[in-house]
């Protein structure tokens, strides 16, 4: 006699709960480009508090990782009179955000900015920054 293995029944609030705490895990993936300078010298460095701002509410994508760049207080030189290119990976944004803003919330002047960043199906995204 065959052995059946019955499928266990999940409660549909669990499903949901559970489904709502996928969404919370998406992350997103933004490449950053810092132009070349005709400068020799160039440092830079990416703050811990630097945030994507959902455009249509408080909702702040924390940074959770930086990929080739220092986090502050260290600096990364810039090669000179060459584009440098930088990764940075943050929580997920609420799934009905439609733009962002990038911003560096630092206590000193030149954090980076980049206004209404138009959001995209793979949370994805290449943008260029400067100072």
């Amino acid at each position: 006699m065959e052995e059946v293995i019955a499928k266990p029944i999940i409660a549909k609030e669990l499903l949901e709960s559970l489904q709502t705490k996928i969404e919370e895990e998406k992350q997103v993936i933004v490449h950053c480009c810092f132009p070349a300078s005709p400068f020799l010298g160039n440092l830079i460095r990416i703050w811990n508090t630097t945030y994507l701002l959902d455009n249509s509410s408080s909702h702040k994508s924390k940074l959770i990782h930086a990929e080739n760049i220092t986090i502050y207080p260290n600096w990364t030189a810039v090669p000179f009179m060459r584009d440098f290119w930088f990764t940075l990976i943050f929580s997920g944004l609420p799934k009905d955000c439609t733009s962002f803003d990038f911003k560096e919330i630092i206590p000193e002047e030149g954090g980076f900015f980049v206004k209404s960043i138009k959001r995209n199906g793979s949370d994805v995204y290449r943008i260029k920054i400067s100072e």
